[in-house]
């Protein structure tokens, strides 16, 4: 699912925020990376998500060459990915439905499809009774659910998430996982940066640590043996 080869990223002023990186991932995996922060965890996953292109390298995500993608493929291209950030950035004046059916109305499915498949998910995230609230009535926990269940609306190969539970406290922070396992368990490839490191040490999935822009060999306790590693 996700294959990099020597991936360096490397900015105008020299400052290198990933070097040398290999790593990989199977398809329906699980996994986490962790590391302080501007320890590189963000710039792999913007990289992997074509939000930001590597100076040097090869990156594969599920068979395309994102070293060779043409600019104007690059929307085509994250249609296969859900892209989840700390801040949910949801739309605050339209409600959890609207939100979370925005990425199906850019791809012009149908209302009937689009009714269909925002009620599965919302449902899936526990939010079937609060559909027509706005977002901005919702507590911090619901406004990421939110946020996962519009990037997972159009059932995505991958979900990458960027500290997804930065805001929210423990046990929040624990049902926003068990969120993840759900879609998980549907057979989608997962990958999500946390700081959340005594949480992840409870957790039965390959951890990956970044210090300094560089990989650190660490496989959290429990992790499953048949992961693939870095």
């Amino acid at each position: 699912m996700i294959n990099m080869e020597n991936v360096t990223k490397r900015y105008s002023n020299g400052h290198e925020a990933l070097r040398g990186i290999n790593f990989s991932m199977a398809s329906g995996e699980m996994a986490f990376l962790t590391g302080y922060s501007g320890a590189g965890k963000s710039k792999l996953l913007k990289l992997i998500g074509l939000l930001e292109r590597t100076n040097r390298g090869k990156i594969i995500v599920n068979n395309t060459d994102l070293v060779a993608i043409k600019d104007r493929n690059i929307p085509f291209f994250r249609r296969q990915i859900g892209i989840i950030l700390q801040n949910p950035h949801l739309l605050p004046n339209a409600t959890v439905f609207s939100n979370v059916a925005l990425p199906l109305k850019i791809e012009g499915y149908t209302q009937g499809e689009i009714n269909y498949a925002v009620r599965e998910v919302i449902d899936n995230v526990g939010l079937s009774s609060k559909e027509k609230y706005l977002s901005e009535e919702l507590s911090a926990g619901e406004q990421q659910r939110v946020a996962i269940a519009r990037a997972a609306v159009n059932k995505p190969k991958l979900l990458i998430a960027d500290e997804p539970t930065g805001n929210l406290d423990p046990d929040l922070s624990k049902d926003i996982i068990q969120l993840f396992e759900t879609f998980h368990r549907t057979g989608t490839t997962i990958l999500i940066a946390s700081h959340a490191i005594e949480l992840i040490n409870t957790l039965p999935y390959r951890a990956y640590h970044i210090e300094n822009g560089q990989f650190q060999t660490n496989t959290v306790e429990g992790a499953n043996e048949e992961s693939s590693g870095v």
